[in-house]
C-alpha cells in the first residue's frame, strides 16, 4: 500500500489554458518544487522569471512534429509509472537516467471549444490532445506516488496540502485528483468521439461514449432521498446550461428539468414574428401564447390554465422588458429565462428574492441536430433530437372543407406546442394562443377531453359562460387511433384538427370529421415526447 504523504520535488507543467499557472508556478518553486514544461507553458514561465527546465532535457529530444511529439518518452513516462517502492522500478530509473515526477498539472488542447466555434475539420484534428491525456492517465494510475492536476480550481488545493505537511501531498487529495483526471480524459473522448461519430453521419456507432463537467452539486433530485448534480455537456446550445443567473436561490433538479423544457417550447416561436411566452408544470406547458408584447403574451398564455401556472416556470422568447416582468411577479414563479433583460426589468424581478431570473443569451435552435439521451436499467437509449418543425412539413388537406387562413396559423401554433407536451398529448389553441391542454393520459381520448374540460375551466376563471374551444382548433402529437378523441374535440366546439395521420383507421376519422364539419390536415410527422 502507498504511503500517506508523498514529498513533491519536481513537477511537470503543460497547459493549453494558463489561467492562474504563473501563480502556482511561483508557489511551487517557493517551495523548493523543480518545474519542468513544454513549449508555450515553458516559455511562458521563462517570461515570468521562473527557472524551469524543458522537457526536451529529459526525453533527450527535441519537440518535433509541429508539436504532435514531445512527451511521448520513457523519460516523461517513467518519471510518472514508476512505483517507488518497487526496487526494479527504482533500478530501471537509474540505468536510463529516468527523474521522477512527483506532480503533473495539465489541462488538454481545447479540442470541445474548437468545435464550438465551427471550426473546420482540421483544426478540429490538430486540437485532438494526445500526449497530455497519455500523461493524465499514467499519472492518475500512479497516483500512489504523483500527483496529477487537470482542474486550475484545483491549484490552491494542491498548495494548501503541501504546506499542510510540510512539502508533501495527502493519499487522499491524490486519489480525488487521480478520480478526476480519468473523468476528464473520459469526457475529453467522449467529445471526441461524438463529433467524429457526426461527421461521418453515424447515428448509431458501436461505442457511445458520454462526458460532463459538473456545473454545480444540487441539494437532491427530484426526491429528497435523492443525490443529485448538474453537469454540462461541450454542446453549446443556449438555455439553462448557458444561462447567467441573475438572481434566486439556487436552481433545483426539477427547477432545471422544467427550465429546459420550458425554453426549448418557447423557442419554437421566431421572436422576429412575434413575442411568445411558455409557461410550464412539472415539465408540461399549461400555457402558450404569442402577441404583439410579451406582456400581451404572457396574459394569453395565462389565461390557459391560471390554477396550474402557479409556482411555474416562464420562458420568453424576446428579452424581458419591465411590462412582462410586472405582471409575472403577480403570481408566485419559481424561474423566470429569458435571452436577455432590460435593466428595469430585473430591478422589478429583484423585488421577489427567491425568483430566479436566467438570461441564456440567444434561442436554442429548434431544427439543430443532437442527441437525446435516457437511462434504462443497464444501459441508456440514444436517438436524435426531434427537431422537425411544422413550418417545413407539406401539410396536406384530408377533409372536404380546407381550413382557414386563421385556423391554419392556430393549427400550426398548436402543432409547435404538442411537440412539447407530453404524450399523449391534445392542444387547443386559438388567436395564438393555447386555451386548453391534455397531457400524458394512457388513452388518446382521455387526453382530448381533458384538453376540454380545461377549457372550459378556463372560461369560468376568466367569467366567460362561453368554453374557450369553443372555435378552437386541435393539435394532436399522433395519430387518432378511433374517431372518438375528434369527436371530444367537435363536442367542445373545435373547428379544426392537425394531426401525423398514418392509422388505419384513417378513413373512419376523416369521414367524422367531414360528418362534424372539420377541416383536418395530417403533417406526416409525429411529436411522442415520453
Amino acid at each position: 500500500m502507498p504511503s500517506d504523504l508523498k514529498r513533491v520535488t519536481r513537477a511537470l507543467l503543460s497547459v493549453s489554458d494558463k489561467t492562474g499557472l504563473v501563480p502556482f508556478a511561483r508557489a511551487l518553486a517557493a517551495r523548493g518544487v523543480a518545474l519542468v514544461s513544454t513549449g508555450g507553458t515553458r516559455r511562458a514561465l521563462a517570461e515570468a522569471g521562473l527557472v524551469v527546465e524543458d522537457v526536451s532535457d529529459l526525453t533527450g529530444f527535441p519537440e518535433m512534429m509541429d508539436g504532435r511529439v514531445k512527451t511521448l518518452h520513457p523519460g516523461v513516462h517513467g518519471g510518472l509509472l514508476a512505483v517507488r517502492a518497487n526496487p526494479e522500478h527504482q533500478a530501471a530509473m537509474l540505468a536510463h537516467g529516468i527523474a521522477a515526477i512527483d506532480l503533473l498539472v495539465v489541462n488538454l488542447y481545447p479540442f470541445e471549444e474548437t468545435v464550438a466555434a465551427a471550426r473546420p475539420f482540421d483544426d478540429c484534428i490538430e486540437n485532438i490532445d494526445i500526449g497530455g491525456p497519455a500523461m493524465i492517465r499514467a499519472a492518475a494510475k500512479n497516483h500512489g506516488d504523483v500527483a496529477v492536476v487537470v482542474d486550475l480550481a484545483d491549484y490552491d488545493a494542491v498548495v494548501a496540502d503541501l504546506d499542510a505537511h510540510g512539502g508533501s501531498v495527502s493519499l487522499e487529495l491524490r486519489r480525488r485528483l487521480a478520480q478526476k483526471a480519468y473523468a476528464r480524459t473520459a469526457s475529453y473522448d467522449a467529445a471526441i468521439s461524438n463529433w467524429l461519430a457526426g461527421e461521418l453521419g453515424e447515428a448509431t456507432p458501436r461505442f457511445r461514449a458520454l462526458g460532463g463537467m459538473l456545473a454545480e452539486p444540487l441539494r437532491y433530485g427530484e426526491n429528497p432521498h435523492q443525490s443529485a448534480g448538474f453537469y454540462r455537456t461541450p454542446e453549446q446550445r443556449p438555455g439553462v446550461a448557458t444561462a447567467r443567473q441573475l438572481q434566486g436561490k439556487q436552481l433545483s433538479y426539477n427547477n432545471i428539468n422544467d427550465t429546459d423544457a420550458a425554453y426549448e417550447c418557447v423557442a419554437e416561436f421566431d421572436p422576429a414574428r412575434a413575442a411568445a411566452v411558455a409557461i410550464i408544470k412539472h415539465a408540461n406547458p399549461c400555457g402558450v401564447a404569442e402577441g404583439d408584447s410579451l406582456a400581451e403574451a404572457y396574459d394569453k398564455a395565462l389565461r390557459c390554465d391560471p390554477a396550474s401556472a402557479f409556482g411555474g416556470i416562464v420562458a420568453l422568447n424576446r428579452p424581458l422588458d419591465a411590462a412582462a416582468a410586472r405582471r409575472i411577479v403577480d403570481i408566485f414563479t419559481e424561474v423566470i429565462i429569458a435571452p436577455d433583460a432590460s435593466e428595469e426589468a430585473v430591478a422589478i424581478v429583484a423585488a421577489k428574492k427567491n425568483l430566479r431570473l436566467l438570461v441564456a443569451g440567444g434561442l436554442p435552435d429548434p431544427r439543430a441536430p443532437g442527441l437525446s439521451l435516457r437511462t434504462v436499467a443497464g444501459g441508456f437509449l440514444a436517438q436524435a433530437r426531434d427537431n422537425a418543425v411544422v413550418d417545413e412539413m407539406a401539410l396536406e388537406v384530408v377533409t372536404r372543407r380546407a381550413p382557414t387562413n386563421r385556423e391554419l396559423a392556430d393549427l400550426k401554433f398548436a402543432f409547435r406546442v404538442a411537440k412539447h407536451v407530453k404524450s399523449n398529448a391534445i392542444v387547443y389553441a386559438r388567436e395564438g394562443a393555447t386555451v386548453g391542454i391534455g397531457a400524458g393520459q394512457m388513452s388518446r381520448v382521455d387526453s382530448s377531453r381533458i384538453a376540454a374540460w380545461k377549457a372550459a375551466e378556463a372560461a369560468k376563471s376568466a367569467g366567460l359562460s362561453e368554453s374557450l374551444a369553443k372555435g378552437a382548433v386541435v393539435a394532436s402529437d399522433a395519430f387518432f387511433p378511433f374517431a372518438d378523441g375528434l369527436l371530444a374535440a367537435a363536442e367542445a366546439g373545435a373547428t379544426a384538427v392537425i394531426q401525423p395521420g398514418g392509422s388505419v383507421r384513417d378513413e373512419e376519422v376523416i369521414r367524422a370529421a367531414d360528418d362534424a364539419g372539420l377541416a383536418m390536415v395530417f403533417t406526416g410527422h409525429r411529436h411522442f415526447r415520453h
